[in-house]
């Protein structure tokens, strides 16, 4: 091939790509649900960002005491009242949205870690190597994921750090099964054939060629994931075994209100609906990259 046309090659994908592109954006603004879930996640993530800065008490997020203004009902000064210390509920909930998403991604972010390396070995090997890996995983997944992640944290300790290793731990077998199950349709295929027929080594074909089209479900799995872990976090600390207040955590602030339910139901009606609004923006938004990035679409 002359130079000319090597030259050309990478100019004549652009114009492909372009319209990959537009076809990935149409299709995705067609959909009113993922849309809706695109504005919650860019919402919440826009509070995480900015939140901390604009919130009228920003004190009341590391435990400050006013005894004078407890328990007040939302008003212009309070948007969502005030709880039993007479914290601003408004500052709070602006400041765990950041400890919110700091869980959300170390979770997925580990789980994905973990997960995706065993689930290529896995389904690349074979052999009593994937056996190994996969009966592991099936002793994970034969426990449920809640009680799990409960016991790793009654024998590591409350808190919010040992929260998140918990869930990581409870999080990872899923993506061995998603990606062991698709590694096993790949490697068999025409192009991973040609590929080995060509000389090319087991790291050049896992990387290469069955790792990219591997993305597409690790992408959606993650985007969907990330609500999970939210509502995971937020259960373990409904439950006392996450954040400890005075530690602005949504579970946590939910845990401290239902005790003045249903007279000063703002307590813990305002950081229950935030969880609600942003674990329902990731899910809305997975499903919308499913359909999008679903070859069937193509």
């Amino acid at each position: 091939m002359s130079d000319a046309a090597l030259s050309a090659a990478p100019a004549a994908r652009r114009p492909m790509r372009f319209r990959e592109t537009r076809r990935m954006a149409a299709t995705y603004s067609r959909s009113i649900s993922a849309m809706l879930g695109l504005a919650l996640v860019v919402l919440f993530l826009a509070t995480a960002a900015f939140g901390p800065m604009v919130a009228p008490f920003p004190e009341d997020a590391v435990g400050a005491v006013n005894f004078e203004a407890k328990l007040l009902p939302p008003s212009a000064e309070h948007p969502f009242g005030t709880d039993q210390v007479g914290n601003d509920i408004f500052s709070r909930v602006l400041f765990g949205a950041r400890t919110t998403l700091q869980i959300g991604l170390t979770v997925t972010g580990i789980a994905i870690l973990i997960g995706v390396p065993l689930g290529l070995i896995a389904g690349m090997t074979g052999g009593w190597v994937a056996e190994t890996i996969m009966r592991v995983t099936d002793i994970f997944l034969s426990i449920p994921g809640l009680i799990l992640a409960i016991a790793i944290v009654g024998a590591l300790g409350p808190g919010i750090l040992n929260a998140m290793v918990a869930l990581s731990l409870v999080w990872w077998p899923g993506y061995v099964r998603l990606v062991q199950a698709k590694t096993l349709s790949l490697r068999n295929e025409v192009y991973v054939d040609a590929a080995r027929a060509l000389g090319a080594g087991p790291f050049r074909i896992l990387f290469v060629h069955v790792l990219p089209n591997c993305l597409s479900p690790i992408v959606v799995k993650a985007s969907m994931d990330m609500g999970m872990a939210i509502l995971g976090a937020a259960s373990l600390g409904f439950l006392g075994l996450g954040a400890q207040p005075p530690f602005p955590e949504w579970g946590a602030m939910i845990a401290q209100g239902r005790s003045y339910l249903p007279d000063w139901w703002w307590c813990a009606f305002f950081p229950g609906l935030a969880i609600y609004l942003t674990v329902l923006g990731f899910n809305l938004m997975g499903d919308g990259l499913r359909d999008v990035l679903d070859p069937r679409q193509r």
